[in-house]
């Protein structure tokens, strides 16, 4: 049993062997199996005596097959001397092969490069004649591009894209030319556009001398057409307003010369802005381009309409400021009439619209600056020119009259100021003092420059004294100078005669009333001025008034209105030019008299003023002794010489209206017994005999013999004396001693002492008592005694009836 087995194992080991030397490459299966069996020990050593076995075998073999070896390799050395010759020969072969070889080669390829050249050369000659339209034709385009005709290049571009490229698309320049199309298209588009920024950079800069030009172009129509701006063929074209403007500019005829025949339009180039439409209408972008230039053009409209800072210093600023306005409209209106629809009236209108507004505002406030009455005369000639220039272009410009209008109203006002300073200068020089003549050729100088008339003008004798100072003449051509200023602004405004003279009624008026008035204010308030020159200015002022009519006639004459100017008075109740109620016929009597009331009012004031100052200064020499025993029996030297003056200055007062007369007197009368009650009554005099009582009565009666005299006409019977009554009530009462009468009939109507107050007889007595109290030997006679016992009484009584009259 144990020899089967080892039979077995023996006989699969062997068939392990035999799979291990048929197999070359895969043994995993044999080797597993053995392993498996836990019996590779024996394995190897069967492997072990295989390999023995083998080895044995190939001892054997090489035993046997030695010799033949040995034979073989002597034969193939033999072989390599062959092998080594023949290869000589074959190389030697070889070699002469390849020269012959390579000549032929290259015949060969200089053969084929020529006929590739030949089908190159076909080739290109055919492509070429493809390629070369589309090369030229963007060439083409790229000099177009470079030369600024964008407009061509557009159409070539077109060309190019439709015609010539689909020819050549199997091209990959085609391809690049083709996808290269729309950025050309914006190129053109940008180009056109930077082309049309710098064409709205440089009308901007530009406008201010298209609208030069064209203001000097209207400026020309209107020297060969004056009515265009409603000047009278009988007005000279050298009058023309923008003439007058150029004088102050020494340039503007030498920037003239070469443009002189060129209009405001050729003087720019506008193909920027035709091209530019062009362009984006065939781009399909009209539309953008139209919104786009609008937008810009109103921003532009809107720095134009900024004036210059200090605009209403000088005319410079205002020709800058409107020149610049009329040129952007020009070229809006060139562009309206040839721009293809780019902007129509509507647009125009709108901008017109806008921009009018802010130049009115403008030109108000700047002119409302102005304090130069040449200087506004001059922007008034420059906004007229401005008016009928764009008037001309079609422009609605009534809004721009009714600014004049308005401009006209400042103008006058400050030529009013203007004829302060004159007036000022007149009444600062001016003596007023009546003018003298000396000969007939004097006096008709003075009635050149004033009308005035006297009667027996022929029988007049020399020299003589005219009644007015030469302030009358002085003011006279003054306010004649007054009215030729204003009638200047109303020049060309189209207003109606009627309207012209109303306005230089109107500021005449204001002139004499107001102006003229106020400089006489002042005047009268001087302390240098006397008296005697306050009654010459009231007397001048009387002339003036009555010289009003001719200021009239004078202002009908130089507007024309002839015998249809309601200022002459022609009509029942036409209303005067200078006197301001309604007259009637050429009277001229209510004419002028409301037209310097406040300065005669202000007259009157300073007349009673300064006559009272010179009355107080006679007062103040009044040299009382008031302790006086006897009156002198006539009035104290000081009211002589005070009734000595007051009657050479009431006959001063011949030539003054009766009224200021009357209210000077009334004054002076009124102050004097104010004055004389006053001294009596003074705090400073504690005495006060009987005998300067009688003094000063018949001082009192001095002044009323005065104020009975009528010293000034027209006054009512006992108007002067009825200012001395409280003083004399007052004297007749202490002269008669008549208190009995004074207490019976006090507080009775029509009382004889009705004037006399209880204090003031309490103050005067009081003064008496004491006076008396100065007598050593008064109190010895019985007769002083009973004097005094009276004067207690009475002053008790007095007393009595100041503290019943106080409550009431």
């Amino acid at each position: 049993m144990e020899n089967q087995q080892q039979d077995s194992r023996a006989q699969h080991y062997e068939l392990f062997l035999q799979e291990i030397e048929s197999i070359d490459e895969y043994w995993g299966p044999t080797f597993r199996a053995i392993y498996d069996g836990d019996e590779h020990q024996k394995f190897m050593e069967q492997l072990d005596s295989r390999i023995k076995s083998h080895d044995k075998d190939i001892e054997r073999m090489c035993n046997f097959h030695y010799q033949g070896f040995i034979d073989s390799i002597r034969e193939l050395l033999q072989v390599r001397s062959q092998a080594k010759k023949l290869n000589n020969e074959v190389v030697q072969l070889d070699e002469d092969l390849r020269q012959s070889a390579a000549n032929l080669i290259s015949k060969g390829e200089e053969l084929v490069r020529a006929r590739k050249v030949e089908s190159n050369i076909a080739a290109a000659i055919e492509n070429l004649s493809l390629c070369l339209p589309v090369l030229t034709t963007y060439a083409k385009l790229q000099r177009q591009m470079k030369e600024k005709r964008y407009y061509p290049a557009l159409k070539t571009l077109e060309q190019l894209e439709h015609l010539y490229l689909p020819r050549v698309a199997n091209y990959r320049f085609s391809h690049q030319m083709r996808e290269n199309i729309p950025k050309l298209r914006e190129n053109i588009k940008e180009a056109s556009m930077s082309d049309l920024k710098d064409f709205l950079e440089n009308i901007r800069k530009f406008s201010p001398k298209i609208g030069e030009v064209a203001m000097r172009h209207t400026c020309e129509q209107i020297g060969s057409e004056a009515s265009i701006v409603g000047r009278k063929k009988r007005r000279l074209p050298t009058q023309n307003s923008f003439h007058n403007i150029a004088e102050n500019d020494s340039n503007v005829e030498s920037s003239y010369d070469a443009e002189e025949d060129l209009s405001a339009q050729d003087l720019i180039d506008f193909s920027p802005v035709h091209r530019c439409l062009h362009i984006y209408s065939v781009l399909g972008s009209r539309e953008t381009f139209e919104t786009y230039y609008r937008k810009q053009r109103k921003k532009q409209a809107r720095l134009v309409l900024q004036p210059p800072t200090n605009m209403h210093e000088t005319i410079a600023g205002y020709r800058s400021y409107i020149h610049g306005i009329v040129g952007f409209f020009v070229v809006e209106d060139h562009i309206l009439n040839t721009g293809n629809g780019l902007v129509n009236r509507t647009y125009l209108d709108e901008v017109w619209g806008m921009a009018l507004s802010k130049i009115i505002n403008a030109l108000r406030t700047h002119s409302a600056y102005c304090t130069d009455a040449t200087l506004m005369l001059k922007i008034k000639n420059l906004i007229m020119l401005f008016i009928t220039t764009l008037r001309n272009y079609g422009y609605s410009v009534s809004q721009l009259f009714d600014l004049l209008h308005e401009i006209r109203d400042h103008y006058n006002e400050v030529l009013m100021q203007r004829w302060v300073q004159v007036f000022r200068e007149i009444l600062d020089e001016e003596d007023f003092l009546p003018i003298q003549v000396a000969n007939r050729e004097e006096y008709d100088k003075v009635l050149e420059t004033f009308p005035f008339s006297e009667e027996g003008t022929e029988t007049l004798s020399f020299p003589r004294r005219l009644p007015f100072s030469s302030m009358v003449p002085k003011v006279y051509r003054q306010v004649k100078e007054f009215i030729y200023a204003c009638l200047k602004f109303s020049e060309d405004l189209n207003l109606s005669q009627a309207e012209i003279d109303d306005t230089i009624r109107k500021s005449t008026n204001l002139l004499l009333t107001r102006t003229f008035s106020g400089c006489l204010s002042s005047t009268f308030r001087k302390p240098s001025i006397a008296l005697l020159q306050v009654i010459q200015i009231l007397i001048d002022t009387g002339y003036l008034e009555e010289a009003t009519v001719y200021l009239e006639e004078f202002v009908s004459n130089i507007t024309s209105a002839g015998g249809e100017s309601a200022w002459l008075g022609s009509t029942s109740g036409s209303r005067s030019v200078l006197g301001g109620p309604p007259t009637q016929g050429l009277s001229t009597s209510p004419r002028g008299r409301g037209m310097f009331r406040v300065a005669r009012d202000d007259a009157e004031r300073q007349i009673c003023e300064k006559l009272q100052m010179k009355l107080d200064e006679f007062l103040e020499l009044e040299n009382y002794e008031w302790l006086l025993v006897e009156p002198k029996g006539h009035a104290s030297s000081f009211i002589v010489d005070l009734i000595a003056f007051l009657r050479s200055i009431f006959m001063s007062f011949t030539n003054l209206p009766s009224e200021v007369a009357q209210v000077a007197c009334k004054s002076a009368c009124n102050h004097i017994a104010k004055s004389m009650l006053s001294m009596m009554l003074a705090d400073d005099i504690k005495q006060i005999s009987m005998g300067a009582l009688q003094q000063i009565n018949l001082d009192v009666i001095q002044c009323e013999q005065f104020a009975a005299s009528e010293p000034v006409v027209d006054l009512e019977e006992g108007a002067l004396l009825e200012y001395f009554s409280d003083l004399r009530q007052l004297l007749d009462l202490f002269m008669t001693w008549d208190w009995p009468t004074y207490f019976h009939d006090y507080g009775q109507e029509g009382s004889k002492y009705s004037k006399v107050n209880p204090n003031t007889a309490i103050i005067l007595l009081e003064k008496l008592r004491e006076a008396d109290k100065k007598t050593v030997f008064s109190v010895l006679k019985k007769s002083e005694r009973d004097k005094k016992k009276l004067v207690e009484t009475v002053l008790k009584q007095l007393r009595q009836l100041a503290q019943t009259a106080q409550p009431s």
